[in-house]
């Protein structure tokens, strides 16, 4: 086994070239990807989770008309320079965080031609040792952070590609992407199950199991070749899962690593809202308030509809 495939991720694909039409009118000229959870953008909770994973560089597929997502990134003197002579120092601190968090490479995508055409146009940001690579979806926030380590440890036992699952109830499998898995062989940790296969929304009674997909990947390089080898879906969309298919056809390992936490949906407003609810109880200054003022809130709505 190499050094490359015993050590962390290096290089971390991030596809953030979506128009974010859920979410209009704000989109119009704010990039989803910028909305705050509280006071802190989706991309940057990305950044630091990437980076704490042992990334070293940031590949944020964008559209032409997205640059303010690699704006974000940059350093702001006038700013940094009033904030330092005001004394705010903590402002300061968190203007100039993104910055020092990770190297980000802007990748634009001309057109939405699905997950997989993104992932493939970051094949060029890849060194020529980089044996395998990440890739974070923004709209998902993955709650406590660390599963890219774990997913890290779990690729150097097994080789292969790596995702993140979680156990949902049954009645809720139709809403998402469904590994069928083998049974754990005598020694296999816990948290890990091998990959027969995916099935898109099924049924309950279809459902081969009720581990589902979330936006975490650990990909060998070998789905680059995949992703050459499958033809575009519907819309002329190149879909990641069917190069993922393609690798377990093929005979190469793929695991999954069953999540034991929370994940939050930033990609609608139905999963925007609780994760700023979530983010904003949990803070230091904000949470208190917060929690007094949703408990009045709710007690207002119950004796509207009462």
């Amino acid at each position: 086994m190499t050094q490359q495939s015993r050590s962390s991720v290096r290089t971390v694909i991030v596809p953030a070239a979506g128009m974010g039409t859920r979410f209009l009118p704000a989109t119009k000229t704010v990039p989803k990807e910028l909305l705050p959870v509280v006071d802190t953008p989706g991309i940057e909770l990305i950044a630091e989770e990437a980076a704490q994973a042992g990334a070293e560089k940031l590949a944020v597929i964008t559209a032409p008309n997205k640059q303010e997502i690699m704006e974000y990134f940059q350093s702001f003197p006038g700013l940094e320079k009033t904030l330092e002579e005001r004394g705010r120092f903590e402002q300061l601190h968190k203007v100039r965080h993104a910055a020092e968090l990770i190297h980000p490479v802007a990748i634009e995508q001309d057109q939405p031609l699905g997950l997989g055409h993104a992932v493939s146009l970051a094949e060029q940001a890849l060194a020529e040792d980089e044996e395998f690579f990440g890739v974070m979806l923004p709209d998902d926030l993955v709650l406590p952070s660390g599963v890219m380590e774990r997913m890290s440890q779990v690729r150097a036992r097994y080789g292969g590609s790596v995702l993140c699952a979680f156990e949902v109830p049954e009645d809720e499998v139709s809403n998402y992407g469904v590994f069928d898995v083998y049974d754990p062989e005598p020694g296999d940790p816990e948290d890990v199950r091998r990959v027969k296969g995916m099935v898109e929304k099924p049924e309950p009674a279809e459902a081969p199991s009720n581990f589902v997909a979330t936006g975490r990947y650990l990909l060998d390089r070998e789905v680059f070749t995949a992703l050459r080898k499958i033809t575009p879906g519907k819309g002329g969309e190149l879909q990641l899962t069917d190069a993922i298919e393609l690798l377990i056809q093929e005979g190469h390992p793929v695991h999954i690593v069953i999540h034991r936490g929370k994940r939050h949906d930033l990609g609608n407003p139905g999963g925007y809202i609780p994760a700023c609810v979530d983010f904003g109880l949990s803070h230091p200054v904000y949470g208190p308030l917060l929690r007094r003022t949703l408990s009045r809130i709710l007690a207002e709505h119950e004796s509207d509809t009462a």
